[in-house]
C-alpha cells in the first residue's frame, strides 16, 4: 500500500505508556506525524497553541479526564473543528453516548487492534479533508453569488431610490415652501405682540391680581424667549431640509449631468452646516470639535452633489462613531473631534483626510467597509449602503481612491484621493 503523506500531525493524548508505544508505532509505521501529551490540560495547551489534524483522546487520565478534555476542546472556537476518536476500554452505551453527545467523532477500543486503528484514522482523516474542501467549495460559490446578488440588488435600489428620492423631494417642496414662506410673517407678528405686551407693562405697571397670577403662571418673560427660539429652530430646520432635498436630489441626478468646476471647500463646509444639530452638544455629551486644516485647492471639475454626498456620508459616520465612543465611555478624558484636513501633495492629486477620535473599526469590520449592503448599525439605524455608493462616488465618477485607516483605540481616518485635472469624461 502506498503511504499518503500528511502536513499536519496526530495528538495522542493517554497517560499509560504501553497505549503510547502501540499507538506511535501504528502511526510511525503509516507515515503519520504525531505528537503526545500525558494528561488533558496539556493537551488543550498543545492543540491551542498548533491545531492538530486528528486527536486520539483516552477517557481515564489524570486531573480532568477526556471527557471534560473533550467538551474543553469543542468550546473553543481555536480547537473546536478537530475530530475527536475516544480511545478507552469502556464499552457500555451510556459513556459512548456521553462521548457523542460531547462533539466525539468515533471510538477505539481498548485493547487496540493495528489495523482497526490505521483504518478509523485514515477515514476520518479523509473525511475532515472532503468537509474541509466541500466547505471551501460552497464559501467561494457563496462569495461569487453573493457578489452577483448584491450587484444586482444595488443597482435596482439605486435606481429605485432615485426615482424615489426625487418624488420625495418634489412632494417635500410644497409643504416646505409653505412653512418657509410663513415663518418671516410669523416672525414679524411675534415681534410685533411682543413689543405691544411691552408697552402693556410700561404704561401699566401693576397689572391686577388676576392678570399677575395668569402672567406668573405661564412665565411670560420665559415663554416669550422660548417663542423666538422655536422660531430660529424653525427657521434653521426648514432650511436644513431644503438643503437635504437639495444634496438627495443632486446626488441622485441622471449620468447625463456635467460635471462642474467647484470648490470641494465649499463642499465641506455646507456639509458640516447641514450636520451642526448633530455637532452640538447635548445632556449626553459635549459638543463635537470640528477641526480643520485646509491647504489651498484648486477648483476641480466634478459631480458636485455627488461629492457631497461623499461627504455627507463620512462626516456623518465620524459622528456615529464618536456617539458610539462616548456611550461606551472610550474617550470621557478627551473632547470628541473630528479633524478635516485637505492639500495637493506632490503627484497634484487633491487629498482630503476626514478623520475621528473614535474608538476606530475591528479589522474584520474594515475588510468590509466598502460592501455593499454590510452594515455594524442596529436595524433601522444603517442600510449598508453608504459608505459603499462613497466609494463608488470616488472611484467610478472621479477616478480617485477612498482609503481607511483605523486602530481600535486610536480612531478612524478615511482619504480621499482624487486627480487634480479629471481625466473622465
Amino acid at each position: 500500500m502506498i503511504k499518503t503523506p500528511h502536513t499536519g500531525f496526530i495528538l495522542i493524548v493517554d497517560d499509560n505508556p504501553t497505549n503510547l508505544s502501540v499507538l506511535c508505532e501504528a502511526l510511525s509505521s503509516e507515515g503519520f506525524r504525531f505528537r503526545v501529551a500525558v494528561d488533558g490540560e496539556t493537551a488543550i495547551a498543545l492543540a491551542e497553541r498548533n491545531q492538530p489534524e486528528l486527536i486520539l483522546l483516552d477517557v481515564q487520565m489524570p486531573g480532568i479526564d477526556g471527557f471534560e478534555t473533550c467538551r474543553r476542546l469543542k468550546a473553543n472556537p481555536v480547537t473546536q473543528n478537530i475530530p475527536i476518536i475516544f480511545t478507552t476500554a469502556l464499552a457500555d452505551t451510556e459513556s459512548k453516548t456521553k462521548g457523542f453527545s460531547l462533539g466525539a467523532v468515533d471510538y477505539i477500543p481498548k485493547p487496540f487492534a493495528h489495523e482497526e486503528v490505521i483504518a478509523r484514522v485514515r477515514v476520518h482523516l479523509q473525511l475532515k479533508q472532503l468537509t474541509e474542501s466541500l466547505e471551501e467549495q460552497v464559501s467561494d460559490r457563496t462569495t461569487a453569488l453573493q457578489k452577483i446578488q448584491v450587484q444586482l440588488v444595488q443597482q435596482e435600489k439605486l435606481s429605485t431610490l432615485g426615482e424615489l428620492i426625487a418624488g420625495v423631494a418634489h412632494e417635500i417642496n410644497n409643504p416646505l415652501s409653505f412653512i418657509t414662506s410663513n415663518i418671516p410673517p410669523l416672525k414679524e407678528y411675534f415681534v410685533a405682540i411682543t413689543k405691544i405686551l411691552q408697552l402693556y407693562q410700561q404704561d401699566y405697571p401693576n397689572p391686577t391680581a388676576k392678570i399677575s397670577t395668569a402672567i406668573r403662571d405661564l412665565e411670560l418673560e420665559f415663554v416669550l424667549e422660548d417663542i423666538a427660539k422655536i422660531l430660529n429652530s424653525l427657521k434653521v430646520g426648514s432650511e436644513r431640509i431644503q438643503d437635504l432635498s437639495t444634496s438627495l436630489r443632486n446626488f441622485y441626478r441622471s449620468d447625463s449631468d456635467e460635471k462642474i468646476l467647484a470648490d470641494l471647500h465649499q463642499g465641506l463646509d455646507s456639509t458640516l452646516m447641514i450636520l451642526q444639530h448633530r455637532l452640538k452638544g447635548n445632556g449626553d455629551r459635549p459638543a463635537i470639535e470640528v477641526i480643520k486644516s485646509y491647504g489651498t485647492l484648486p477648483k476641480i471639475n466634478c459631480y458636485v452633489g455627488q461629492m457631497n454626498q461623499v461627504f455627507m456620508n463620512l462626516l456623518a459616520n465620524a459622528i456615529d462613531a464618536l456617539d458610539e465612543a462616548l456611550i461606551l465611555g472610550k474617550i470621557s478624558d478627551q473632547i470628541p473631534q473630528i479633524k478635516i484636513a485637505t492639500e495637493v501633495d506632490s503627484e497634484q492629486w487633491i487629498v482630503i483626510r476626514i478623520g475621528d477620535n473614535g474608538i476606530g473599526i475591528p479589522e474584520y469590520v474594515k475588510q468590509r467597509l466598502f460592501e455593499p449592503l454590510f452594515t455594524t448599525k442596529p436595524v433601522g439605524k444603517g442600510t449598508g449602503l453608504g459608505l459603499s455608493i462613497a466609494h463608488q462616488i470616488v472611484l467610478e465618477k472621479h477616478n480617485g481612491t477612498l482609503d481607511v485607516n483605523s486602530q481600535l483605540g486610536m480612531g478612524t481616518e478615511f482619504t480621499i484621493r482624487i486627480p487634480s485635472i479629471s481625466t473622465i469624461d
